[in-house]
């Protein structure tokens, strides 16, 4: 009997100790870490901030790093010199680097916006705004080339207003200065994302009169990129980037702003929820989100007609070459 229960003894302490093991190898998993370079930092991106605050990533065994490029060109700047590992900003910046002929050019892999996400605000409120109001006007539009400076001409041009001629441009202001030059003086009109232009509002320095987004109509404005060659190295990471992020998506699409605006907090500690809840609100009712990553191939040919428009485009850039819909078309099966 005795045997017995020496027996037991070391069966059951050979199983405490395995699963004591067990136990600190699952609280030091890795989890593989992904670097993203965002082109700035806005609510605009709320299904990202979800998929993130959320643990959507953490459950594809990602963890995201996430840096603030700044501007488009920087993020690209980022991505082709290999110092981080995935661009977020608008697509127009791989059409331009394969129009360069770079043997490793960039694809996009995953759309998240599709709609600009930039407001038009000028100093004083107007209800009852219409285009002709910024004729002979100065407006500061963000960096030449830029999807929000583009679109902007497009909305301008959908209005009967002519960018070269009918107003003045100042593009000499870098992209997160503009918000400071408007406030101290520059300008009758400056171009905003949000939380910055509800604050401003918020603070009487400024007034929404527009949505870009709404005036313009869908048109990818913001998608995941990464250089060919990361992409086919690192095929099962991209799917599940791809995965997480479509994930987030979905879950904006099926919640309200107020929930929406709770889950992007951890993101924006610097602002207060009923701030967050309005921004939020302002781009569900614009649709600004697309609900899955997809970028299909009409929103793509839309935003080059836009490019051509505004002189940035000689040579239109095949969709097959510049978008990779694998991983995207894969997670929504």
């Amino acid at each position: 009997m005795k045997k017995y229960k020496k027996l037991l003894c070391a069966i059951l302490t050979l199983v405490l100790v395995i699963s004591l093991f067990a136990g600190c190898g699952s609280k030091t998993e890795q989890k593989e870490v992904v670097t993203v370079c965002e082109v700035t930092h806005s609510i605009f991106y709320a299904p990202q901030y979800v998929a993130m605050n959320l643990g959507f990533f953490e459950e594809e065994g990602i963890q995201i790093e996430l840096s603030n490029g700044q501007g488009a060109d920087k993020v690209m700047a980022s991505v082709l010199s290999d110092n981080v590992d995935i661009g977020f900003a608008g697509p127009e910046a791989s059409i331009y680097v394969y129009n360069e002929g770079k043997e490793d050019h960039t694809q996009v892999f995953a759309q998240l916006t599709q709609r600009d996400g930039s407001f038009l605000v000028g100093r004083e409120k107007d209800k009852d705004f219409n285009w002709d109001r910024i004729k002979g006007k100065v407006v500061l539009p963000g960096r030449k080339g830029g999807v929000p400076y583009m679109t902007l001409e497009y909305v301008m041009r959908k209005n009967a207003i002519d960018p070269g001629k009918d107003v003045t441009l100042d593009n000499s202001i870098q992209f997160a200065l503009m918000a400071g030059a408007f406030t101290s003086g520059t300008g009758d009109y400056v171009t905003l994302f949000e939380p910055t232009a509800s604050m401003m509002e918020s603070e009487g320095k400024g007034f929404i009169v527009s949505s870009i987004g709404e005036e313009s109509g869908e048109i990818p404005y913001t998608a995941y990129f990464a250089k060919q060659s990361f992409i086919k190295e690192n095929e099962d990471m991209i799917r599940r980037f791809v995965s997480a992020i479509y994930k987030g998506q979905q879950w904006v699409n099926t919640h309200s702003a107020e929930e929406i605006a709770e889950a992007v907090a951890p993101s924006f500690p610097d602002t207060d929820m009923e701030l967050l809840t309005t921004v939020v609100q302002r781009y569900k009712d614009i649709q600004a989100w697309s609900t899955d990553p997809v970028l299909k191939e009409e929103p793509y040919n839309l935003l080059q007609e836009v490019m051509t428009q505004a002189g940035e485009l000689n040579a239109k850039a095949p969709y097959d070459k510049v978008v990779n819909n694998t991983y995207a078309e894969e997670v929504i099966k």
